[in-house]
């Protein structure tokens, strides 16, 4: 997690750019790399804005983050559940991240976010 987040801090921070298959395999768990990827195709094709119109590790288009916390825990064997807080342009946030084990690599599984005092998924966004 700290690999991921280490590339949003600071003035170089440019976050993770997940604007191919590729990348997507990298950070996340199969099928939900399918279902952003499918995502980000269709609405190219269609000259319109993706649904996932945002960063979801920040859950925001622009950062400035600073007083990032870590704390990773399992929750089952091959699963583990990363919290990650941190003051986004003095704002603070809290997602939640949920990993899966494949094979020796750690995958998301799915991102949970608060917005407007209700949480939501990542996987939510594309259950439509």
């Amino acid at each position: 997690m700290a690999a991921i987040y280490d590339t949003y801090m600071g003035k170089e921070g440019n976050g993770i750019a997940l604007d191919d298959d590729k990348a997507l395999r990298r950070y996340f768990e199969p099928s939900l790399a399918t279902l952003i990827g499918k995502d980000q195709k269709d609405a190219a094709r269609r000259n319109e804005v993706p649904t996932l119109d945002g960063d979801p590790f920040v859950d925001a288009q622009d950062w400035d983050i600073t007083n990032l916390e870590i704390d990773v825990a399992d929750a089952a064997p091959g699963k583990a559940q990363a919290t990650v807080k941190f003051q986004n342009r003095d704002k603070a946030t809290t997602i939640v991240l949920n990993l899966v084990k494949i094979k020796n690599d750690w995958r998301i599984a799915d991102i949970t976010w608060q917005r407007d005092g209700k949480a939501e998924t990542l996987r939510g966004l594309y259950a439509h």
